[in-house]
């Protein structure tokens, strides 16, 4: 048999997820009908933006997470949300937020192992715009997108 799984990850990354209906009629006790559309109706209003899955991230070779503050140049300053756009589109950079405070931004990153988060991280440092970093190393995650671990 094929082994798929790389490529079904990476779809279930990218909102390749459904929610499952018939599920959700059962533990609110309402009719399916009734869920689809209020299902849609959230999507429509933008409320929901996409579905993804929740992963247990040792078991598909992304166990090492990382919280990466950047501190950007003065001149990059000007400019934040582009530097922050363009670094969330790293393949490895789980969500990308622009701070209040001391550091500009901060990156979750998820990789395989330390050798992998630092070629990450020098290619980060390599950029035109980052004065600085810091790196805080996640021991282990409790909770992830609303769901205990």
């Amino acid at each position: 048999m094929k082994n798929i799984k790389p490529r079904l990850i990476r779809l279930f990354k990218e909102g390749y997820c459904t929610p499952q209906i018939s599920k959700i009629a059962k533990e609110i006790k309402e009719p399916s009908t009734t869920i689809h559309y209020n299902i849609k109706k959230l999507e429509e209003e933008g409320a929901i933006r996409t579905y993804k899955a929740v992963f247990d991230y040792k078991k598909i070779d992304e166990g090492f997470c990382v919280y990466l503050f950047i501190k950007l140049t003065a001149k990059a300053g000007a400019y934040p949300d582009r530097i922050v756009g363009e670094l969330a589109k790293y393949e490895k950079v789980e969500s990308a937020d622009l701070l209040a405070g001391e550091w500009d931004m901060i990156l979750k990153v998820r990789t395989e192992d330390q050798d992998e988060f630092y070629d990450l991280l020098k290619s980060i440092l390599a950029r035109e715009g980052i004065e600085k970093t810091t790196s805080l190393i996640s021991l282990r995650q409790v909770k992830t997108e609303f769901v205990l671990l």
